[in-house]
């Protein structure tokens, strides 16, 4: 995030602009062109493009610029650290929704095929994703090869304690599979 900083600070520069004239032309107040380049936050797209714009960066290199906002706004260290630490189908959309942000869902659909629902599903932690078909995703959106071993870790250990845990209820007590095999149901005492 400090490199893209520092990188519109030395278009700024080159344009021989100060905030406030930059904040005429861009259409955003100068604060917020300032914080643009201090380097604590990463500024909306919106912002940055009108940043750009307004330095007289021509149009054809806003998608150059595009990608590169879009690797400044995924920190890569922390992703795959999501990914390690994901234990539940929650945690593993999460830490994919970081992962693929800043697409949408009809986006990511239109780079891998993939039906929307069943993306946002994934991210929402409310469906476990394939270790094939999330690899196909996050390697539509330019992941790295650690963040996709990391996903597919993050897959298999979620995938694990999932099936643990069926197993878990099946042992239990007056479970269904227990008397589906002949034994007798216990009821707990009231």
């Amino acid at each position: 995030m400090d490199d893209f900083a520092a990188a519109l600070g030395r278009v700024r520069r080159h344009a021989g602009l100060t905030y406030r004239q930059l904040a005429e032309r861009a259409h955003y107040s100068h604060p917020q062109l300032i914080r643009a380049t201090n380097g604590k936050q990463l500024p909306t797209w919106a912002v940055t493009a009108a940043y750009l714009t307004g330095c007289g960066v021509p149009a054809d290199l806003l998608p150059v610029w595009r990608r590169r906002w879009e690797r400044a706004s995924r920190d890569p260290r922390d992703l795959v650290q999501l990914l390690e630490n994901a234990e539940s189908l929650t945690d593993l959309g999460a830490a994919v929704a970081a992962l693929v942000r800043p697409r949408s869902s009809r986006t990511l659909e239109q780079l891998t095929g993939i039906p929307r629902t069943t993306i946002q599903a994934w991210l929402q932690g409310t469906r476990l994703p394939g270790r094939d078909r999330l690899d196909h995703l996050i390697q539509a959106t330019g992941a790295t090869p650690a963040e996709r071993s990391a996903a597919a870790r993050a897959v298999d250990r979620v995938t694990s304690a999932r099936a643990d845990a069926r197993d878990q209820d099946r042992l239990r007590p007056g479970s269904q599979d227990e008397v589906r095999c002949g034994r007798p149901r216990v009821v707990p005492a009231v």
